[in-house]
């Protein structure tokens, strides 16, 4: 059963958030868009272009005047202008207007990089997300943020810039490694801590499911996550006031995703900065921060940091674009489902809470 979600910027509506378990209803999406006298670039990358690429150029070539494509190399160290250069030239040697679409298929990467070139293409050309990853669907693919990694700081340079359509196909999620699916369970799980009890508790209930990737559990975790999403990032699109608390979890795990040079997935970091700031708290218990843990082993997260500089880690801090006036904005809970935005947290609280994570505890 399709799930379709209308995602509203400044007051008026921007974009339909489609939740299917194929592609059979991307020709009627597109469609609505009126693109049949417009070309569509599609940037994608090697690992997901012999999944996916064939029947997705498909469906396009019978919506848009032409397709083509762009194969970019994966993988976060090549998030970069570089790659961005590669979308740039193949859209001018096919003189793409600004009334022409960028296609993102793939990941957060590729997400991110396909909105970051539509953004300053001309100023601005239009953009469609279809993600095939965990962490997309959930996360990355909604909200118009944009970006590319400056010299290992992620997401350093960037736009807002809303896309036209995110159409997310669930089976894509059958495909991932264990890490990719683990990674994006992170933030599936950050959702639920920051926003919904009721979400954490439907996450726990149907764990077994989770883990075999059942079609239609993924299908509603994804809905309860996009809805939080589009909830925070209709008050605050740009990021001034509530929709920093999407970055629960982000603090300290960029930090610890920089200082692993990207050996821990993304996702893996924010598990990790979840468990710290939750420790930074002082307000969830330990039969809460226990279920939070045992969540996450059992959907393949690591609870246990390994020994790493704890100084680097926290000079990196300094380095993030979630700094204010000098002091590092840190998102905390009142309780699971409750968070909230702190400029108070000392270098010594995330020290211990470093020293914390690295410790963990057994879980029966």
């Amino acid at each position: 059963m399709s799930k379709v979600l209308d995602v509203n910027y400044e007051n008026s509506f921007s974009y339909h958030i489609f939740l299917e378990k194929s592609f059979d209803a991307l020709k009627s999406a597109v469609s609505e868009l009126d693109v049949c006298e417009r070309r569509a670039l599609i940037i994608t990358d090697t690992n997901i272009a012999p999944l996916y690429l064939r029947e997705v150029k498909a469906v396009l070539a019978e919506c848009f005047s032409s397709v083509s494509e762009v194969i970019l190399t994966p993988g976060e160290q090549y998030k970069n202008t570089d790659s961005i250069a590669q979308i740039y030239e193949k859209a001018i040697q096919e003189n793409f207007d600004r009334n022409d679409y960028f296609i993102a298929l793939g990941g957060g990467v590729v997400g991110d990089m396909t909105g970051f070139a539509a953004a300053t293409y001309m100023r601005g050309i239009k953009f469609i997300q279809i993600p095939t990853t965990l962490l997309a669907q959930v996360d990355s693919s909604i909200g118009g943020k944009t970006g590319v990694d400056f010299r290992a700081y992620k997401n350093m340079v960037g736009a807002f810039h809303m896309p036209s359509l995110v159409y997310s196909n669930v089976s894509t999620l059958t495909t991932l490694d264990d890490i990719q699916y683990a990674s994006g369970m992170g933030e599936v799980i950050k959702h639920a801590l920051i926003r919904n009890r009721d979400y954490f508790d439907y996450l726990t209930e149907h764990v077994e499911e989770l883990k075999d990737r059942d079609l239609s559990v993924l299908q509603e975790t994804v809905y309860q996550s996009n809805l939080i999403k589009r909830a925070v990032v209709e008050i605050d699109p740009k990021e001034k006031g509530e929709r920093q608390l999407l970055n629960f979890g982000h603090t300290l795990g960029h930090a610890i995703e920089k200082c692993s040079e990207f050996s821990y997935s993304h996702g893996q970091c924010v598990a990790f900065g979840c468990i710290a700031a939750m420790f930074i708290s002082g307000t969830v218990t330990e039969e809460e921060e226990h279920s939070v843990r045992k969540l996450m082993e059992a959907v393949g997260l690591e609870t246990v940091l390994r020994k790493m500089d704890h100084r680097d880690i926290l000079l990196a801090t300094r380095k993030d674009k979630k700094m204010d006036k000098g002091h590092v904005r840190f998102i905390l809970l009142h309780s699971v489902g409750d968070a909230f935005i702190s400029h108070e947290v000392s270098d010594e609280q995330m020290l211990s809470a470093l020293q914390y994570i690295e410790r963990g505890f057994a879980l029966n």
